[in-house]
């Protein structure tokens, strides 16, 4: 033994004593079934070699820490304390080859034994490369259920926490993808555990406002802040040529969420001033809304999301798209009756997207057509153009006699049933193709609603649907809001946000409704933009 002991300078598996013979019973009796089975030239030495190559690999890296190695070559990978996924392949030429020679021996044993395989090849490339990076991307995202389901797989797979003490205390924590040489060799970082369960529960941050969305289409998970970024960054409307191929991930992922997904989740956080803001989205698509036997449980996590909101002290929380939806909650009056002691405001939106619509019509507009139901927006429309004396048109009968019975007998008389005078303005929820053939031509299409108008007609104008332009302050604008432009938001997303500004204190739900022309200003006045045509 020398006087000073030196890296390598005992056998690596000296301090194994009697163990190695545990570690190597899986290769010997591996070993001598395919002897028994085939022969001495079928054995598959790739297997054999899995272990020792991440001992070679464990006291690598080791040895690299060692003063002589470390500020000639590691150095430069350690300048990296808080490590970033790029970090990973930040080092010195001569740590690449040895790296790479390390990494091609399972590889290479296959070729030499001539059972390799392109498959293997890729996954086995694609496995080092994911963990690699996963391990230098400094936040924690293996769930804690992995290990509790299969115990053995904390000496298998290292986490980000468990890599990230290794570039912040030096001396701890060596083993690559696998932690089973740190505990064999005493390296084991003592705080491993602890910080593992301290970055999975985080530093929670209590927004002033949640925006409540849901998923759209099969694809709309893509689009979504936490999906893809050069997805996300363009309308949900214009999809790429290749996203076909991701069909079967669409699919998938939609099932899953609908078997496990159990809450809302943070998809963005975004800043206007001193105002904090998160759109939290419920697991489910916009089908499942429209499936009677799903509502319960959808209002579950709707009801969920607003409870957790208000024990983390949010000041207001918008519902998006369905989850205002009349026939599922009442547009949230459910909610509102339930617990009246509620600290956060719900807000619908439809006092803004009122006053987007009347400002969308042209001021010299002397009558328009409505293809909508009784909705709150549709009869505010209605009442404030009638005040205006703007005759509003309406068919079939069945909507007109329920809107008209919503609408002070005073303004009633410019509401009008007609099928035979079609104006070039029209107001529209929903619209199927016959119907929109029926328009004349020059015809300005403006939904009233969240969800967009397929555009059929080239001698017709389609606007967006009730929406402004963000203020240029806002800050962490990085994904579009579902088929919108970029940094474009809809209007019942910023009433919520005029809501938290102002300080609003009443529910707009139900059949409350904020004054729209005070919307409007208050929207004006914070910097938001009205939009042209779509």
């Amino acid at each position: 033994m020398a006087t000073r002991p030196g890296p390598l300078t005992e056998w690596p598996w000296q301090r194994l004593g009697n163990f190695k013979y545990v570690v190597m019973a899986p290769v010997v009796v591996h070993g001598a079934r395919r002897v028994a089975g085939g022969g001495w030239g079928d054995i598959d030495l790739a297997f054999a070699l899995i272990l020792p190559s991440l001992l070679l690999r464990y006291w690598f890296h080791r040895a690299l820490h060692h003063h002589f190695l470390y500020s000639r070559y590691h150095s430069h990978h350690h300048s990296s304390i808080v490590t970033e996924p790029i970090t990973s392949v930040i080092h010195p030429f001569a740590e690449h080859m040895v790296y790479y020679f390390l990494f091609a021996i399972p590889m290479l044993t296959t070729v030499y034994m001539g059972n390799a395989s392109v498959l293997g090849f890729v996954l086995y490339i694609a496995y080092i490369d994911f963990m690699n990076n996963m391990g230098h991307c400094n936040f924690e995202l293996v769930p804690k259920w992995v290990f509790q389901l299969f115990p053995p797989l904390k000496y298998l797979m290292y986490t980000p926490s468990f890599h990230s003490l290794h570039h912040t205390q030096f001396r701890t924590n060596y083993s690559l993808f696998m932690p089973f040489y740190d505990y064999i060799y005493n390296t084991m970082d003592k705080s491993s555990d602890q910080l593992y369960q301290s970055s999975l529960r985080g530093t929670e941050e209590t927004p002033d406002l949640v925006h409540l969305t849901h998923m759209t289409d099969l694809q709309s998970a893509y689009h979504l802040r936490i999906g893809f970024a050069s997805i996300a960054s363009k309308p949900s409307n214009r999809s790429m040529w290749y996203m076909w191929t991701l069909w079967p991930l669409a699919w998938l992922s939609m099932v899953f969420a609908w078997v496990y997904g159990s809450s809302a989740f943070v998809v963005e956080r975004i800043k206007l001033k001193k105002l904090t803001m998160q759109t939290w989205a419920i697991p489910r698509y916009n089908f499942q809304y429209g499936l009677n036997w799903e509502r319960e449980s959808i209002n579950d996590l709707i009801e969920k999301a607003i409870l957790d909101a208000d024990a983390r002290g949010v000041k207001v929380l918008s519902l998006g798209l369905l989850n205002q939806a009349k026939q599922l909650n009442g547009g949230g009056e459910l909610f509102r009756q339930k617990y009246p002691k509620l600290r956060v405001r719900l807000v619908d939106g439809s006092g803004l997207a009122t006053a987007v619509v009347l400002k969308s019509i042209p001021h010299d507009a002397k009558q328009v057509f409505l293809q909508a139901g009784p909705s709150k927006i549709a009869c505010a429309t209605a009442s404030a153009l009638c005040e205006k004396g703007v005759k509003v048109i309406m068919n079939p009968k069945k909507e007109y006699d329920m809107l008209k019975s919503q609408i002070a007998d005073s303004r009633a008389s410019y509401l009008k049933n007609s099928s035979n005078h079609m104006p070039q303005i029209w107001l529209v929820d929903s619209i199927d193709d016959k119907e929109q053939k029926m328009a004349p031509q020059g015809t300005i299409f403006i939904p009233i609603s969240q969800f967009p108008i397929k555009k059929i007609r080239k001698d017709c104008t389609y606007l967006s649907t009730p929406a402004m332009k963000i203020p240029e302050t806002m800050q962490n604008i990085h994904a579009c809001e579902n088929w919108l432009p970029r940094k474009v938001m809809s209007a019942w997303r910023i009433a919520g946000i005029l809501h938290a500004l102002e300080g609003w204190t009443m529910h707009e739900c139900g059949d409350a409704m904020m004054d729209a022309e005070k919307a409007w200003s208050a929207a004006i006045s914070h910097g938001f933009v009205p939009l042209t045509k779509a």
